[in-house]
């Protein structure tokens, strides 16, 4: 039987032109061969599987190489080259950290470094796993790694370059490896694909790919997997997703259409189907928020490039988000996100994620139910006139009370109601409508507005107010009629400080609210409520125009003709409660003025 080298090692890359996707690494080494610029340390750091170890293999065999090519890659024919690719360079060694991680090991290191080559320039020592070396190794690795001699270059890597300590961290040069990118990956295992005479469908890679989560180790080990698996030399989607347990997108596609269909039976059906086939509902409800991610990125031309999917499945992706909007996306992404965050917490996990299906099921009712309401609320504010929550019934001094609230262009004629003052809100919501008949009467032409309105909200909800209606002026008259429920929100809130202003005389002199309050707290506390004040005010007044002024009156005088200071109100009150004196002596108090 022949022995099966797995592709992880059969197509290692030998020079840095074949290393997949760590351009910006390769560059600069090339670069530093080239200006002869190498420094006498580097460490490697970056996730699994990525071509740390691949990389300082080549840059230890370019260095040594005797007839080195004009792109500053190893020629692979010369004494060197050979000797490296058999495992017989004494130039190279390699050791790892990870079973050699004693001060002793790292003692016998030094030994070594002490030693020039036999032939060639350079000894490249290749450290790796360097993390796992102990704290008393490091330090005994510091004045070797700063200071070698001229013919020594040091080569670290690693996957955690957090556990280093900071002292060799700088005598290195560092090089972040990236993780590498599924398109890079996949053209990697098609021309592996293409080397082993293997059929392959474009998608089964990418899947591979994607699974692989940026280790070209890790995608090349489940390649040679699936090929395996597989009757004959092929790699198909069906055999990939079988072997790797993993939820075929179509169900996303089926879930996410009965969901837009607002068809819970099918919804439930097919959760209940992929559960039977032994998929977690965790795993699933996951795979469901990344599909809906999916759909939102397609939403944007600009950000389509960020769904890493073949041309067969983005085609698929457009036609089902042009079904969606970017509410029903966004609510239930959240949604999704929810039900995953609380899944592990939840007693009945299978009914947790399918009340989370039908909850996502009947957005699209709620926001249809949700724009009818707001419809007829103002439809209903048209024709009925502000409300007791909204603007008291009462009649503008500054509109004339003999013509209704409609547009001049009706014509004259009496009005068989006087108009009232439309609210605030309103008047900044809508534009009333002013096409009406002059022989409608206006309980008739209310309605019509109001249909107009309703038309017009279909088409855009925001519109600009009509300046032919006058803003109120805040009278006396306006504000007692509307003060005691303002004094309510108060009393509601128990905010009793802000109640004992309001419960004072307040007067209204040409549009300006006076406040008077009782010394500096009451003042205090009254500029702070002045802006909810205001708001009030504009609520229940249905007014826009005044001003709020704060005034500190003083304190009256006694029928003696003098003010009372601090200490006569404390006499005043031992001599009325001797229980006070008591007190104060009992609990040895100080007075505080």
């Amino acid at each position: 039987m022949e022995n099966f080298v797995v592709s992880a090692r059969k197509y290692r890359p030998a020079d840095f032109k074949s290393v997949v996707g760590q351009q910006h690494i390769t560059t600069t080494l090339q670069n530093a061969i080239k200006n002869k610029h190498l420094a006498q340390a580097f460490l490697f750091c970056g996730p699994r599987g990525v071509g740390k170890t691949t990389c300082a293999r080549i840059l230890a065999k370019t260095i040594n190489c005797e007839s080195i090519t004009k792109e500053f890659e190893a020629c692979g024919t010369c004494d060197a080259c050979v000797s490296f690719k058999n495992n017989a360079s004494f130039n190279v060694y390699e050791l790892d950290a990870a079973s050699n991680n004693s001060v002793d090991d790292i003692r016998n290191l030094v030994e070594q470094v002490r030693y020039a080559p036999q032939k060639g320039e350079y000894k490249v020592y290749i450290i790796d796993e360097v993390h796992m070396l102990s704290t008393a190794a490091f330090n005994a690795f510091l004045k070797t790694l700063e200071e070698p001699p001229k013919y020594a270059i040091f080569i670290l890597a690693t996957t955690e370059k957090h556990k280093i300590i900071p002292t060799i961290l700088s005598r290195c040069q560092i090089f972040d490896f990236n993780r590498i990118q599924i398109k890079h990956i996949a053209e990697h295992l098609k021309y592996i694909a293409g080397m082993e005479e293997v059929d392959y469908e474009e998608e089964a890679l990418r899947l591979i790919a994607t699974k692989a989560d940026g280790a070209l180790r890790d995608a090349l080990s489940i390649f040679d997997l699936i090929v395996t698996y597989s009757a004959g030399k092929k790699v198909t989607y069906q055999e990939t997703i079988a072997n790797l347990n993993i939820l075929d997108y179509d169900y996303y596609f089926k879930v996410v259409e009965a969901l837009l269909e607002e068809n819970i039976s099918t919804t439930l059906l097919l959760f209940d189907e992929i559960l039977k086939k032994g998929f977690d509902g965790h795993n699933f409800i996951v795979g469901l928020s990344e599909h809906l991610r999916d759909l939102l990125v397609v939403k944007d031309e600009a950000t389509v490039e960020l769904l890493q999917v073949s041309e067969s499945v983005k085609g698929r992706y457009l036609e089902q988000t042009s079904k969606a909007s970017v509410s029903f996306l966004l609510s239930a992404l959240n949604l999704a996100n929810q039900c995953d965050i609380h899944y592990k917490t939840s007693k009945n996990q299978r009914l947790h994620v399918e009340l989370t299906l039908m909850k996502v099921a009947k957005l699209n009712q709620a926001f249809r139910l949700a724009t009818l309401a707001e419809v007829d609320a103002k439809k209903k504010s048209l024709i009925e006139g502000p409300t007791s929550t909204d603007t008291p019934p009462l009649i503008s001094k500054s509109v004339e009370t003999d013509k209704p609230l409609v547009n001049p262009s009706i014509g004259p004629g009496p009005s068989p109601v006087s108009s009232p003052v439309v609210s605030s809100t309103l008047r900044s919501t809508f534009t009333i409508p002013s096409s009406f008949s002059q022989t409608k009467k206006v309980g008739e032409a209310k309605v019509e507005e109001a249909n107009l309105v309703e038309e017009e909200f279909k088409k855009d909800p925001i519109e600009t107010v009509s300046e032919s209606v006058p803003a109120l002026v805040l009278t006396q008259e306006l504000l007692d009629q509307s003060i005691f429920s303002i004094q309510e929100v108060y009393r509601t809130a128990q905010k009793n400080l802000e109640l004992a202003i309001l419960d004072q005389k307040i007067k209204v002199q040409e549009g300006e609210l006076i406040l008077k309050v009782n010394g500096s707290i009451q003042e205090d506390i009254a500029l702070k409520m002045k802006p909810e004040l205001v708001s009030l005010v504009r609520k229940f007044t249905g007014t826009s125009t005044f001003t709020i002024t704060v005034i500190q009156q003083e304190e009256a005088p006694n029928e003696n003709g003098k003010l009372y200071t601090s200490t006569d109100k404390l006499k005043f009150l031992r001599e009325k409660h001797p229980a006070l004196v008591e007190l104060q002596r009992k609990f040895d108090l100080d007075v505080d003025f």
